[in-house]
């Protein structure tokens, strides 16, 4: 499956439909002020792990250049382009995570700090019926994004598998593989 079609039918599957899209554009001057403490967050909570901490913390340079990253990861959830380039941009996070030893385990829960984060403040600054289709959007759209993120991963473990039987190591060739496909 291409990284296109695994997007319609993600869209389709979320029911991620144009007012939820409207909805997230016109969110994007309120939330994009927070990234930077959202990034905080999700790299805090990351670097308790041990093993996180390692990856993040063991290349001089990397976290720091992770929170820009990530400040512009979150600005673009808002951006309501959803297409083939936002999908392949999405799948190449999860292919690059795969390659440095992050797995799903380790962004999924990750993940609940940024859906904690936005919501509280969704809650905080959005008043009324708006507040509730800014939630549903918010939802939608991050099921999307970790989807793709996730099937990323999958997609690079059976790539590696192809090389190798040890998973994790699978996993990081399958990402390497895929990112220096042309």
């Amino acid at each position: 499956m291409e990284v296109e079609a695994l997007l319609e039918k993600l869209l389709a599957r979320t029911g991620l439909r144009e007012p939820h899209v409207a909805m997230l554009r016109r969110l994007e001057p309120l939330m994009s002020p927070l990234a930077p403490e959202v990034a905080l967050a999700f790299y805090d909570y990351l670097g308790r792990d041990p093993e996180m901490h390692q990856i993040l913390w063991g290349t001089p340079g990397r976290v720091e250049r992770l929170y820009r990253t990530f400040a512009a990861w979150y600005r673009d959830i808002f951006s309501g382009n959803y297409d083939t380039a936002y999908a392949k941009r999405r799948f190449r996070i999860g292919l690059v995570h795969a390659h440095v030893g992050v797995r799903p385990e380790h962004v999924l829960p990750a993940a609940g700090i940024v859906q904690e984060l936005t919501l509280e403040h969704l809650r905080q600054a959005l008043r009324g019926s708006e507040v509730f289709l800014a939630i549903e959007s918010f939802e939608k759209i991050m099921a999307v994004e970790m989807a793709l993120m996730e099937e990323s991963y999958l997609w690079a473990l059976v790539e590696g598998l192809k090389h190798t039987q040890e998973v994790r190591e699978a996993a990081r060739l399958g990402a390497r593989i895929l990112l220096e496909a042309p």
